[in-house]
């Protein structure tokens, strides 16, 4: 039973500290909101005295009191696309559209996420951000005005990218035929010139062997016998012993015919002389008898 009322009490205790606890969070919840009001409301003042920097300023203490007043966002949003920073404008105004409660809000803030997109000439994203709108609030004519424009601009884009598109194709195919051009006549240059350096090779080649021909014919034309001429003074030598007649067994030579024909002669005339000395002193006649 003891434990029973134990359980009881702190069960009690819990709830009505969480009770507590929320109506303090409230409290805050509610405090906070309404310093974000007031800031909101001395930044409208601000920017509409164009006094730029100090409203951006209370825009940001009211959203940094209460980060999901989206009327902090979305009018501090406003002051960015007013000043011309379109960037920022669209990153608030997509900050507002998050942290919007009601159908009216969201409704707002797509619109005017349209218009940046617009501004930046980005119609497709524009088409849906005015759909967005458009989901939250059908009645709004303006915004169904403003997404017409968006198509009729995001067609336009369309062709005109696809003309880009083929353009930049057909221009590609020019670059690489003039590329291809260019490297077929760079190949057929060098070619021409590898053929030319060839034909010059087998012509000085040609030249070259025509001179060695020229070198190995003698005065008449005629093939000399490299091998002849490398021991010519050999074969002089070697032909000057063939000339001489070289002494056989058994016979005799040329040169010793010649020799002993000469020795004969010269006997031969001898005697003859002698005898036609003999001729001229007379013969001697004997007076005696031989008897």
């Amino acid at each position: 039973m003891k434990y029973t009322v134990l359980i009881i009490l702190t069960l009690f205790f819990t709830c009505s500290f969480a009770q507590e606890k929320d109506k303090q969070e409230d409290k805050q919840d509610k405090l906070a909101q309404k310093k974000a009001h007031e800031y909101v409301y001395q930044a409208n003042q601000l920017a509409n005295n164009d006094d730029f920097v100090s409203a951006e300023m209370a825009y940001r203490k009211a959203i940094s009191e209460h980060p999901s007043n989206s009327v902090a966002t979305y009018n501090l949003a406003n002051s960015y696309y007013k000043n011309g920073d379109f960037e920022e404008a669209l990153y608030r105004q997509q900050e507002a559209a998050k942290t919007a409660t009601s159908k009216e809000e969201k409704h707002r803030a797509f619109h005017n996420i349209g218009n940046i997109l617009m501004k930046g000439k980005k119609c497709k994203e524009a088409v849906e951000a005015y759909k967005n709108a458009l989901r939250n609030d059908p009645t709004d004519e303006e915004t169904r005005y403003n997404l017409g424009l968006a198509k009729q601009c995001a067609e336009q884009q369309k062709d005109q990218n696809k003309n880009n598109k083929d353009n930049k194709d057909n221009k590609d195919k020019k670059d690489n035929k003039d590329n291809k051009d260019k490297k077929d006549k760079k190949d057929q240059n060098k070619d021409n010139k590898d053929n030319k350096d060839k034909k010059d090779d087998n012509k000085d080649k040609g030249d070259q062997d025509k001179k060695q021909g020229d070198d190995k014919k003698d005065d008449q034309g005629k093939p000399k016998d490299d091998k002849k001429d490398q021991g010519k003074g050999d074969q002089d030598k070697k032909d000057k012993q063939n000339a001489q007649p070289q002494p056989q067994p058994g016979k005799l030579s040329q040169q010793q015919i010649k020799s002993l024909l000469e020795a004969m002669n010269n006997q031969e005339q001898k005697v003859q002389e002698k005898m036609n000395a003999e001729k001229e002193k007379g013969v001697k006649i004997k007076t005696d008898k031989d008897w």
